[in-house]
């Protein structure tokens, strides 16, 4: 009566949400973690979500950081497909952008997860560097936070109005996932399907010497899903950390 699936388990437990910071974690877990870290972006889908938590548990990840618009990382549904990864390593949510380095080392480089191999325009080549432009990047107002203009981009166009405001984006690098990137401690940014990578993602990439990483798929296939892009990125993570692995 209570699930919330057609076919349930036929056991139901209530608990309290657990603090990441009370929590200890198998042994095995902590000695096999590695530093790389996972940044979700926005990931609404519950099942996605879940899946792409395994996947970090999986690999090894150091810690996963949810930014907020994400979907509740303990979810009924989160938790059925993250099959026990919400135990195997520290799940930090809620997170505000300009707290999400608080989290990470001074050393950590941020790569973000892009299906576009596209380079970004620079002045020589284009007069126009704007985030409205590229469609995998997110321009909600709402989503951005306040951005000091002495250390960031920014730009405006005064005929629209107060309310048009574009922000300029970054010119980031692009690689093949499977070039050397995880040299060292990083940080991966999945963005969620529906909206692309936040332009706050992309100034912190920015900001720490990051790369986009690009997945080759074949002509006709538009992107891959948000949890299998993870998987992919994150095994290579791993083996590039862990050659030996």
């Amino acid at each position: 009566m209570w699930s919330d699936v057609v076919t349930p388990q036929g056991i139901m437990g209530i608990f309290g949400k657990p603090d990441h910071v009370k929590m200890t974690f198998p042994d095995v877990q902590v000695q096999n973690s590695l530093p790389l870290s996972l940044i979700c972006d926005n990931i609404r889908d519950p099942g996605n979500l879940g899946t792409i938590l395994r996947c970090a548990a999986g690999a090894g990840c150091s810690k996963v950081l949810l930014t907020k618009g994400c979907v509740d990382a303990w979810e009924p549904k989160v938790i059925r497909a993250g099959m026990g990864a919400h135990f195997r390593l520290p799940i930090i949510t809620s997170l505000d952008w300009d707290t999400v380095s608080n989290y990470l080392t001074e050393d950590t480089r941020v790569f973000l997860a892009d299906h576009f191999w596209q380079s970004i325009p620079t002045e020589t080549t284009s007069s126009s560097n704007k985030a409205i432009d590229y469609g995998w990047i997110s321009t909600d107002p709402r989503r951005l936070h306040k951005i000091q203009e002495d250390d960031y981009y920014s730009s405006s166009d005064e005929e629209d109005g107060e309310d048009n405001k574009v922000q300029e984006i970054p010119n980031i690098p692009i690689q093949s996932y499977y070039e050397p990137w995880a040299r060292g401690p990083s940080a991966l940014v999945i963005g969620g399907e529906t909206h692309g990578l936040s332009l706050e993602s992309l100034l912190l990439a920015e900001k720490s010497g990051g790369r986009r990483l690009f997945i080759p798929v074949v002509p006709g296939i538009d992107s891959l899903n948000s949890a299998m892009a993870a998987s992919i990125l994150l095994f290579e993570g791993r083996r590039q950390l862990k050659p030996s692995s």
